[in-house]
């Protein structure tokens, strides 16, 4: 019988290597001006998927396999404080001109720099760098993975992390898809290929802060989703979701593919490759020659 580690190993290197980012060649790890997009350094299957990712960079990616705070997480009750999205401040300008849209290999990205955009929480002003998206989302609600996850990722002056997340739903009867998203991914076969880029139409992103702010934030202290899982991130996960038509959904997850950590433990409780790495091994049973096919099935099973 298998260890637990054998079975993740086993998971993650029994499927066709392929490059799928909260924080990957953006902020973290900024591309010079001028230069090309290097390769992403990990990825969602085989042997640089999740499971593997502190063995990519053992030095670097240490919390990957050890991190007792973690993210994504399931979204129960306990795991997060819920606010009023009304106490918080959040101004992000729309983009008249658009934006850059890019395929950073482990998903898609808007860079909102230029754009700008704060988010003021406990305090600090953050500011927004990009926002990218995941397909499934990565956070769990209450037990129920939707369809996609948009991750607006804010930082300070020091370099702080606050991220707000936001679902993605896909529309149902007479309900209006998110203009917003219809608009940005309506450029996406521009950029299917790792490396290019492109510029939205208009962004009117005060559909989107209308939205949240009609809402609720679920908060809690986690990490990046994506090496090297640094812990402190500032998480709001937002109770209002976006909507997408399925048309759009499929053209964005054709280029997406799928690009989603894994769970994680809840937040304050052993890393779940820790656990995996540290459970007793099963001691295989030794079934002498001469038993019979129904003991031998017996003695399997037990």
């Amino acid at each position: 019988m298998l260890s637990v580690f054998s079975r993740l190993f086993l998971l993650a290197v029994s499927v066709t290597p392929a490059l799928a980012f909260c924080g990957s060649h953006t902020y973290l790890d900024p591309r010079p001006e001028g230069q090309a997009r290097a390769s992403p350094e990990f990825g969602y299957f085989g042997t640089q998927g999740p499971v593997l990712w502190t063995q990519l960079n053992p030095a670097k990616n240490k919390l990957c396999s050890t991190g007792a705070n973690q993210s994504p997480i399931n979204m129960v009750e306990g795991q997060f404080n819920l606010i009023p999205a009304s106490d918080i401040e959040l101004t992000i300008p729309d983009a008249p001109k658009g934006a850059t849209f890019e395929n950073i290999g482990t998903t898609v990205d808007v860079v909102m720099k230029d754009v700008g955009g704060t988010f003021i929480l406990a305090g600090k002003n953050y500011t927004l760098d990009q926002f990218h998206f995941h397909h499934p989302s990565e956070h769990i609600n209450n037990d129920v993975s939707m369809p996609m996850e948009m991750h607006m990722v804010f930082t300070t002056k020091a370099n702080e992390m606050a991220v707000i997340g936001v679902y993605v739903d896909l529309v149902e009867s007479r309900a209006t898809p998110s203009n917003l998203l219809e608009t940005i991914f309506s450029s996406i076969g521009k950029i299917a290929n790792v490396g290019a880029s492109t510029k939205t139409k208009p962004l009117v992103m005060s559909e989107l802060v209308k939205l949240l702010k009609a809402g609720k934030f679920q908060r809690y202290t986690g990490s990046l989703t994506t090496p090297p899982c640094s812990e402190g991130i500032q998480w709001s996960v937002s109770t209002q979701k976006l909507l997408l038509s399925t048309a759009t959904y499929q053209a964005a997850r054709n280029v997406l593919g799928f690009n989603s950590r894994f769970p994680q433990n809840k937040i304050g409780e052993k890393n779940l490759l820790t656990i995996a790495s540290t459970a007793p091994k099963v001691r295989a049973v030794e079934i002498p020659a001469n038993v019979t096919a129904i003991h031998r099935r017996r003695l399997q099973r037990n």
